[in-house]
């Protein structure tokens, strides 16, 4: 008696352009990034976008980047939180986020850590995006 092989396919419920506009070598299509790499994609565009930075979405953005001038406190480090927080929650309804922990590198750099999971998927997942002072 023959014995099959199950197959199993992750579904692709969500999927967006890869940022570099890559071409996929097989199809020749523009790359795509599905599932869960679209939605940290997402994310992090939306922590790097200041508010009035996108035309005609002037709410659109966390303002992240104004923290790293300030002085690294307690109360900064609170703030930072909530912005990320209301942000994800406000603009990006594909992640359930669970937490959201901001660490201080040094005196114009932190760390936003962010760990949340897709709709519709039970997997937890942790990204990390590091936010630096250019000037």
């Amino acid at each position: 008696m023959a014995t099959r092989t199950p197959l199993s396919t992750k579904r692709v419920l969500y999927s967006d352009f890869h940022m570099d506009f890559l071409q996929n070598p097989v199809s020749l299509d523009l790359a795509k990034n599905t599932n869960e790499e679209a939605v940290k994609q997402s994310i992090r565009n939306l922590l790097l976008t200041d508010k009035g930075e996108r035309p005609f979405q002037p709410n659109l953005g966390s303002n992240l980047r104004s923290l790293l001038f300030e002085n690294l406190m307690p109360d900064t480090i609170i703030v930072a939180k909530e912005m990320v927080k209301e942000t994800i929650e406000n603009y990006e309804p594909r992640a359930n986020l669970i937490g959201v922990d901001i660490i201080a590198q040094d005196d114009h750099t932190i760390a936003v850590v962010i760990v949340f999971n897709v709709i519709n998927s039970e997997d937890d997942i942790t990204l990390v995006t590091t936010l630096t002072r250019v000037r």
